[in-house]
């Protein structure tokens, strides 16, 4: 009678190593701010661990998990937001890449005020304050436009200053959670507060209705899907200030702001004084007429 024989497997066959490579999603330096020292003016060193060190290190861990294997494995987070909005069920995938993205822009936006000897305001480059005073009528009514709109968000999200791409115009507008305010990620702008709107809101239902516009000659399921990807009727935007309002990002400093002691308002004032204009300046792109002496 024949027996088989019992087969060792070489160590080689039982273990090989993994070939790793770099990914692309890995949380950005900041160089203007000491981990140590938090972000002076607004974050503590704790809160500055909470909202940027451990908040940053979860979810780009979660979307390089999601993303392994894909086209999107090595592909900017802005392009991931842009080539997922569409697709419900890549919804995970695009809630991890537009965190990513607008929380490095919110701190990426933020100035260490140790190294300046100048308040917020008085940083504002000439044309730039020049464009918004014409926008805004003045600075001090952009700011209280940012405060009151941060304040009024029942839910979490994001504050943004965006300007039009093709006029000067600028504005402020808002989107709740993980939503976006790139125009071909207005499918998932998410800019209504579903804790204050109800599905049968008017603003609800146009919204939606903007978002599925059909016509004879779309491209896919009698959508429009354009190179550019803009909205039928929409914008195109350009975002150049992000404030996050979500809760972990100013609870752990601020408090809840009972008795009108801290709280998120008094995070958006501190946070004001703390953001880098030049920055701002820069992405505006704004060919500006020379100012008159």
């Amino acid at each position: 009678m024949l027996r088989p024989r019992l087969r060792i497997p070489r160590p080689s066959r039982l273990w090989r190593p993994a070939i790793l490579s770099r990914s692309l999603h890995q949380v950005p330096i900041l160089p203007h701010f000491n981990p140590e020292e938090g972000v002076p003016g607004l974050l503590s060193e704790g809160g500055f661990d909470l909202a940027w060190t451990q908040y940053m290190d979860l979810i780009i861990g979660k979307l390089n998990a999601l993303t392994y294997g894909t086209d999107f494995e090595q592909a900017e987070t802005l392009t991931i937001i842009k080539a997922t909005a569409r697709e419900p069920s890549q919804a995970s995938i695009f809630n991890y890449a537009s965190m990513a993205h607008n929380n490095a822009m919110f701190f990426d936006k933020l100035v260490n005020v140790n190294l300046l000897g100048t308040s917020g305001q008085d940083r504002i480059p000439p044309g730039l304050a020049h464009d918004l005073i014409k926008q805004f009528s003045s600075i001090e009514t952009l700011r209280l436009e940012f405060i009151a709109t941060a304040s009024a968000m029942f839910g979490p999200g994001f504050v943004w200053l965006v300007k039009n791409a093709q006029s000067p115009d600028m504005r402020i507008l808002t989107t709740y959670l993980a939503g976006t305010p790139y125009t071909a990620g207005h499918w998932r702008r998410q800019g209504v507060d579903m804790n204050v709107q109800g599905f049968d809101s008017q603003d609800t239902v146009r919204g939606w209705l903007e978002r599925t516009k059909t016509g004879a000659g779309a491209d896919t399921g009698s959508k429009f899907v354009l190179q550019n990807q803009t909205a039928p009727g929409g914008t195109d935007v350009i975002p150049l200030l992000c404030l996050n309002t979500w809760e972990h990002v100013w609870l752990r400093d601020y408090g809840i702001g009972a008795k009108g002691i801290g709280g998120k308002e008094q995070f958006v004032q501190n946070w004001w004084e703390c953001i880098d204009w030049v920055k701002v300046d820069a992405d505006a792109k704004t060919e500006r007429p020379a100012l008159k002496q």
